[in-house]
């Protein structure tokens, strides 16, 4: 098994306020993952990032990117490293080939305008390499961003909430680039608060809460552990309310009294499902469909940030 490209370890950060914005966090991502780190604001995510690329001091723990410690070989760790932070801050008066020209320079690496070419076709900037900051879109913007972040050839890139403010043709664009810069060899993580976002892309996803990784697996895993199934059941009648037979499972109502819903744990000794069938036959309730329904990256996110940890 390949080594982390990053290694997060008992990670804290205190600030001056004492707001403690990170508790200890344990992180590996591995070498040509999409790794999505959800959370609500506030949660700790661009505090995360900021310390992994340098511009946060950390409290306690370690970071080493591809081996290398970013306190003790910071410009080694950190020539691994791409930023694309949520704010778009260019000069409006550089031309798009300059401003990801100049990134380049910063980190020390030699001209090589066929690198920058290839980085901005890939990122459908090259028609627009002449054309002043001011004078593009902010989706546009954005992947001058990004061709920022990779013009060093970063190991490692970084997003901090990439699709914030953009609307929802830009944001598929944004996801089919990042498939892209995957299948180029770069190991992505993305911080968000867009559930579809993570459902869409990521290999593995962590939610953060207050500092704390409350969760952390394979999303389709991290979707069978912690989530519940619905049985729906589709009635002939409408009922105007449950009847107090069916009350030791707890079903639910929808769509006017025409569906019946019950939760149940599909990993649980028995799910009530049988006994619950049963009973509806024997108060001649008359259905025409039952399906099951998984439970969604966003059910799970709302119980984990609500504090809803699964015990499973």
């Amino acid at each position: 098994m390949s080594e982390p490209i990053l290694s997060i370890k008992g990670l804290t950060k205190v600030y001056g306020s004492g707001q403690e914005a990170l508790k200890g966090v344990d992180l590996d991502i591995m070498p040509g993952e999409i790794f999505a780190l959800l959370g609500p604001n506030g949660a700790g995510k661009t505090t995360l990032i900021s310390i992994v690329c340098g511009i946060v001091t950390a409290s306690g723990g370690t970071v080493t990117v591809a081996g290398h410690d970013n306190r003790t070989h910071f410009r080694a760790a950190r020539t691994l490293v791409g930023l694309v932070p949520q704010e778009l801050t260019t000069d409006a008066f550089e031309t798009v080939w300059a401003t990801v020209s100049f990134s380049r320079g910063l980190f020390g690496k030699p001209r090589d305008d066929k690198k920058i070419e290839d980085i901005l076709r890939r990122l459908s900037l090259w028609d627009k390499r002449k054309a002043k900051m001011m004078e593009l879109s902010g989706g546009m913007k954005r992947r001058v961003m990004i061709a920022k972040a990779l013009s060093h050839e970063p190991a490692l890139l970084f997003l901090d909430e990439p699709t914030a403010g953009v609307d929802v043709e830009l944001r598929r664009d944004m996801w089919e680039m990042v498939r892209k810069l995957r299948a180029d060899g770069t190991t992505v993580v993305l911080t968000t608060h867009y559930i579809e976002e993570a459902e869409e892309m990521a290999d593995r996803v962590g939610v953060i809460r207050q500092g704390e990784l409350v969760a952390l697996g394979d999303k389709a895993e991290l979707m069978q552990r912690m989530g519940k199934k619905t049985l729906k059941i589709a009635l002939d009648e409408p009922l105007a309310t449950v009847p107090p037979e069916l009350d030791e499972w707890g079903p639910v109502l929808e769509d006017d009294g025409y569906t019946l819903c019950y939760r149940f744990d599909s990993h649980a000794e028995t799910t009530g499902i049988g006994g619950l069938m049963r009973r509806i036959d024997t108060l001649n309730l008359g259905y025409k469909d039952l399906s099951t329904q998984q439970s969604s990256l966003e059910d799970i996110f709302v119980s984990l940030v609500h504090g809803e940890r699964d015990a499973a």
